[in-house]
């Protein structure tokens, strides 16, 4: 993780460096979130760390403990399915708002994600491939221009992102989700709304599927 070097870096810069440190995995679900160690560590006034906590703490990453405190918070695997439940609408909605806004330099920039995720998954490479599944996903809410599914989903996304990993690692869920993604990008480069929120909602079922499976 990078280490902000200029004093006063503000709230904003400390949101997002805490908020990347807890999707990946840096900091652990219940680590104790010390306001003098992330100052110094971020380059930071107290001030904006505390900012920084309450934005994290609105967005469900963080809980505050009274006279204890602010911790990563825990999301069980039943909150993550309800945001995977509530992720399949408003993906769905993307889908079918991307399938119908597409534009020709966006057509080949999806196929050019599709034939790297292939290539990526045929070769092992799980970290590029997780990296890549995730692009076909902000790629076709970028396309859709809705933003304010794109700005909900971008806080689903990093209450669960802790759980990908996992979901990753689940007997042939590999291969299921990398031909899933392939049929949303089918979908929106055929410019098809119907198949594009449809295979969209096969995607995210399947994921919901093997999240009631994990405990």
């Amino acid at each position: 993780m990078t280490t902000m070097s200029v004093q006063g870096a503000s709230s904003a810069d400390v949101t997002g460096q805490i908020r990347e440190a807890i999707q990946t995995g840096r900091y652990a679900p219940h680590q104790r979130l010390i306001e003098a160690d992330i100052s110094d560590q971020f380059g930071a006034s107290r001030s904006a760390v505390r900012n920084a906590l309450l934005t994290l703490s609105s967005e469900g990453l963080v809980e505050r403990m009274p006279n204890k405190g602010a911790r990563v918070r825990s999301v069980t695997i039943d909150e993550a399915v309800e945001i995977a439940e509530v992720r399949m609408g408003l993906e769905a909605l993307c889908a079918r708002k991307a399938a119908e806004l597409v534009d020709d330099d966006e057509i080949a920039s999806l196929r050019r994600l599709r034939a790297d995720m292939f290539a990526a998954a045929e070769s092992g490479n799980h970290l590029t491939y997780s990296e890549l599944k995730n692009a076909v996903h902000q790629s076709v809410q970028q396309i859709s221009r809705h933003h304010t599914a794109v700005l909900l989903l971008e806080r689903l996304r990093a209450q669960s992102a802790r759980h990908q990993f996992r979901l990753a690692l689940h007997p042939g869920r590999g291969l299921d989700s990398v031909h899933e993604h392939a049929a949303i990008i089918d979908a929106v480069v055929a410019r098809d709304p119907d198949a594009a929120e449809s295979a969209m909602r096969v995607h995210l079922a399947g994921v919901i599927e093997v999240l009631r499976t994990l405990d």
